[in-house]
């Protein structure tokens, strides 16, 4: 059984979230994303942004959270962001009332590949809906690549189901299709 933890994220965990995201994103969209844009990203300018989300978040709903792995080492093995739902969640077309406040949005929910399957990403998610009661959120909304079968059998696995939603993204002119998916915050948690 794996040993592990969540905690909020650190200014000095940005690179290392950086490295996961390029590690997963090359290993979990390979087939999904064009591989130049893949091999493409910079994984330094990809920390700055974390940086500036962990220091300087848009408010107090915005969060970044890590998941440590215990051994005779402890390591980072995946993150997840999260924060008011904004236009970005909005599907195409869709009024901004769509999704009121109350709503959170998911932006990141990762966990490296040699580290999946021991807990982490239930784990996140779990700390993450915490967060969200706290902040007094009720519903949460997440954008999966249709494409992407382990996360959206990961979340549908947790409650979570599509709300009908879709998009594609245009990504080096090819088009991406995402669904969104949606879960109600519980107002207290349930113990298990």
């Amino acid at each position: 059984m794996a040993l592990g933890y969540v905690r909020p994220a650190r200014p000095s965990d940005a690179g290392e979230i950086a490295r996961l995201q390029l590690a997963t994103w090359r290993a979990a969209y390979r087939r999904i994303l064009p591989r130049h844009v893949l091999d493409n990203l910079d994984e330094a300018y990809l920390a700055r942004r974390w940086s500036a989300a962990v220091q300087e978040p848009p408010s107090g709903a915005h969060r970044v959270l890590v998941a440590v792995e215990q051994a005779e080492q402890s390591y980072l093995v995946g993150f997840a962001a999260s924060g008011p739902a904004d236009a970005e969640a909005l599907a195409p077309g869709e009024p901004e009332e769509a999704l009121a406040d109350g709503v959170a949005a998911v932006t990141d929910l990762l966990v490296e590949p040699r580290w999946g399957r021991r807990g982490h990403g239930s784990r996140l998610l779990a700390a993450m809906v915490d967060h969200w009661r706290s902040d007094g959120f009720t519903r949460a909304v997440a954008w999966a690549f249709d494409a992407d079968a382990a996360t959206r059998k990961f979340l549908t696995s947790t409650g979570w189901e599509p709300d009908g939603a879709a998009r594609a993204l245009d990504v080096d002119d090819m088009l991406v299709p995402q669904v969104r998916l949606h879960v109600g915050v519980p107002a207290e948690r349930v113990a298990s």
